[in-house]
């Protein structure tokens, strides 16, 4: 009962209870094709287990197939939640959630994949995915997503060397901007960072999804998709009213939330070199995923590989970028880290109790980025809230400091809008909360703790 309380005055979870809704088509459709793909890349990498570990690593690639196939029917059929049996550091944690989830069921219920709340079973999906090779050794190290983010990368080719090309500009001239000019190329590089998230694999089902055009160069027109624009708060938080790199305000700290490898992230890196070489923030902390994640998220590995890439680059302002963010790196200006945290089903504000070193560590930030649909998801506990009601009560008292979502719309949760905004959006356009076709740069600083 203790559960229901708390719950009071917030709306239900989005569920694929709901038939016909975005979350019920994502369990039926989009997640089976999903766990399909990932079962095909283990088949395809077969001879390469082989070559690296002889019959044991043919062995485990059976293994871990049957084990997917096997999920993929209890998803199908849906299935009681089964308990993780593997020794990753959040298997209690994920343990746990189970049976926080199991108190909130009626008693002659479990949670499953088409009872449970979407952002468990999704998250919890890929969970299982990644118990699945951790129980296989010696192929417990295979990113079953890698080879689809390399490929975005290497496809959006013409568009990094387009937004680092801009960025050597940019650092070229930097001492000769007035305020007003540096808060113009700010904004430039918030929304180019906010767009580069419509690169989403897991949302394509894996498809093909790259950036061929000048990010720059589109900025203009994709502005009237912007449905909600806190990015003058965004600038007025990161200035507090001084002049950046100026004698008042110590440079501060961003903290970046990651989502997508590939082009995104090089959007994000080359948002974070403008912050330090234009003097916003002396240090940027990345926060990636501790496990492959929704096809395309960002792992420590993929950030490493990206630096490298761009560096190695056969073109001068690409290299030159990439060999910039390896020295911020190594300085220590520019920090990575993947707290288990990102990779559980918890809403954010279940952090301060479940995750409170995490909390404490954004506590420290001067700002904090989040980048994307998931993360939209859980800052809002992705819930069934009126297109209405204000970001800082569907936040639910996460508050660890001033924090932006900067974000494609992808899954239908969406608060902040203005009256009737959200209706004219509906009968114009019935999927806009699911095409990638609309954006948001919402910002919070509600009374923030000392």
């Amino acid at each position: 009962m203790a559960n229901q309380v708390t719950l009071r005055g917030v709306p239900e979870s989005l569920s694929a209870k709901f038939v016909g809704t975005f979350a019920y088509l994502t369990v039926r459709d989009r997640l089976p094709t999903i766990l399909t793909k990932v079962i095909d890349t283990i088949h395809r990498n077969k001879n390469k287990f082989f070559e690296e570990h002889g019959e044991e690593g043919v062995q485990a690639e059976k293994r871990a197939i049957s084990f997917l196939s096997k999920l993929r029917n209890e998803l199908q059929t849906d299935k009681p939640v089964l308990a993780l049996t593997d020794d990753g550091v959040d298997t209690d944690m994920w343990n746990q959630y189970l049976q926080r989830q199991q108190s909130l069921m009626d008693e002659n219920e479990s949670p499953s994949w088409f009872k449970s709340p979407w952002l468990y079973m999704e998250c919890y999906m890929y969970r299982r995915i990644q118990e699945s090779i951790r129980l296989n050794p010696p192929i417990c190290d295979f990113d079953v997503f890698r080879a689809a983010k390399t490929q975005s990368y290497f496809e959006s080719q013409q568009a990094i060397i387009a937004i680092c090309t801009y960025l050597q500009g940019l650092n070229k001239n930097m001492n000769d901007f007035s305020e007003e000019q540096l808060m113009g190329q700010f904004l430039k590089l918030l929304q180019v960072s906010l767009w580069g998230n419509k690169c989403d694999l897991s949302i394509s089902a894996g498809q093909e999804n790259s950036q061929k055009s000048s990010p720059v160069e589109a900025l203009e027109d994709l502005k009237s998709f912007i449905l909600v624009d806190d990015s003058h708060l965004v600038w007025s938080a990161l200035t507090g009213g001084k002049t950046p790199g100026g004698s008042g305000k110590p440079q501060g700290r961003v903290d970046i939330v990651l989502d997508n490898a590939g082009f995104e992230l090089v959007t994000d890196l080359v948002f974070a070199d403008f912050l330090v070489s234009s003097g916003l923030a002396g240090q940027v902390h990345f926060h990636g995923k501790s496990m492959p994640w929704f096809v395309s998220d960002t792992t420590r590995e993929d950030f490493s590989w990206t630096i490298r890439q761009t560096m190695a680059a056969n073109h001068k302002w690409m290299s030159k970028s990439g060999a910039q963010w390896q020295r911020y790196v190594k300085d220590g200006t520019w920090c990575y880290h993947d707290h288990p945290f990102w990779t559980l089903p918890h809403e954010f504000c279940d952090m301060a109790a479940d995750a409170p070193d995490l909390y404490a560590a954004l506590q420290e930030a001067d700002l904090v980025l989040f980048k994307g649909d998931l993360n939209y998801r859980k800052l809002t506990s992705d819930r069934d809230w009126a297109h209405t009601e204000t970001f800082e009560r569907a936040l639910r008292g996460f508050q660890p400091a001033p924090l932006c979502s900067l974000r494609t719309l992808k899954a239908n949760v969406q608060v902040g809008l203005r009256p009737d905004q959200g209706e004219s959006l509906t009968a114009r356009e019935p999927n806009w909360m699911t095409s990638g076709v609309y954006a948001v740069i919402q910002f919070s600083s509600h009374h923030r703790e000392q």
